[in-house]
């Protein structure tokens, strides 16, 4: 089957000491009851176990949960990484944390798409539906 048949596939992480997961776990659910494949990174990773788990599975995003504000130190180390390795897979960010006027901050840092409280499980699923899309053409 080639790619652009395939259903989604969805790396969920959450990066350093943050120790939230509930969200991470809700939002995988919701990715897998809308027929995409996830793959779950768990808790207290760094950027460069995240840049090899989308390797080794071949994912077209990497999606992660932020419920404290470390994924700001890693953004960079995680772009970056992907470029090294020659991979083009857009990074989203979602969590509690994330706020309307921090949206702006982070898609400048090359982040494909950032979630905050207040959108909806239907606009995630729509906006990386819509990224993995752009991203396999």
């Amino acid at each position: 089957m080639q790619k652009s048949s395939a259903p989604i596939k969805v790396l969920v992480t959450i990066l350093g000491l943050d120790q939230h997961e509930v969200g991470a776990m809700a939002i995988a659910a919701t990715l897998r009851d809308a027929g995409m494949e996830v793959v779950y990174g768990g808790r207290f990773n760094l950027p460069p176990a995240v840049v090899n788990s989308a390797l080794q599975e071949d994912v077209d995003v990497i999606g992660i949960s932020a419920h404290s504000w470390e994924y700001l130190h890693f953004l960079d180390e995680i772009i970056d990484g992907l470029k090294a390795a020659g991979m083009n897979v857009p990074v989203i960010i979602g969590g509690s944390v994330v706020t309307d006027t921090d949206k702006a901050d982070i898609l400048s840092k090359g982040v494909s798409a950032a979630f905050g409280p207040t959108d909806t499980p239907a606009e995630i699923v729509a906006e990386i539906q819509r990224v993995a899309r752009d991203s396999r053409t």
